[in-house]
């Protein structure tokens, strides 16, 4: 990646240069860096903001609450894990942060929950339908609040950042449902061809 990128800047450089057009090249770069710092600082802000909100949340017991709700759903997609299965209330609390678009957070809960799944995998050599289901919702990446996008565009001073909510709410909605109907396919296959090499 980083020859992909020098190559675009050294090409950026010589192509301007023979237009005669490398003082836009440079501009272009200085204000380019100027607004990278002003989109990280807002970032830093939205970001410290809804990771706040979220250890609000968390302490007042509503993401428990959240994941409580959750975990009647997720129960029935993960039924090969046990019901008691700690790794059952990860998910749902993993989904709870990832819905509010707060990776970060959710990457604790997303480890432990892989973790709890891999101890409960009858064959630690290969990774379970569990692991392979959690890991495709987990990509496709639910999110009722875009915080990170919603960040950057009010940092490059978009007049309406809330108006990526229902497109990426419909976005997210149909990748979720796509990624689990795929793992579940996935799975329905895979017992199959078990199934024939053991004939």
């Amino acid at each position: 990646m980083n020859y992909i990128f020098y190559f675009l800047i050294v090409a950026s450089i010589i192509i301007g240069a023979i237009n005669g057009k490398l003082q836009d090249v440079v501009n272009a770069v200085m204000s380019g860096a100027e607004l990278s710092v002003k989109v990280a600082f807002s970032l830093i802000g939205i970001m410290a903001f809804w990771l706040g909100i979220m250890k609000i949340a968390e302490k007042s017991g509503l993401i428990k609450w959240i994941s409580k709700l959750l975990q009647p759903i997720t129960k029935v997609l993960f039924n090969e894990l046990p019901p008691d299965s700690p790794a059952i209330g990860d998910i749902a609390m993993n989904f709870t942060a990832n819905a509010f678009g707060l990776a970060n957070a959710a990457t604790p809960f997303g480890i432990r929950a892989m973790e709890n799944m891999q101890g409960e995998n009858k064959d630690k050599s290969t990774a379970s339908n569990s692991m392979c289901l959690f890991l495709a919702m987990n990509t496709a990446g639910f999110q009722l609040i875009p915080t990170t996008v919603l960040a950057i565009l009010i940092g490059i001073g978009y007049q309406n950042p809330t108006e990526i909510i229902a497109p990426t709410l419909i976005v997210t909605s149909i990748a979720f449902i796509s990624a689990i109907i795929m793992a579940k396919i996935a799975q329905v296959l895979s017992c199959r061809l078990k199934e024939q090499s053991n004939d």
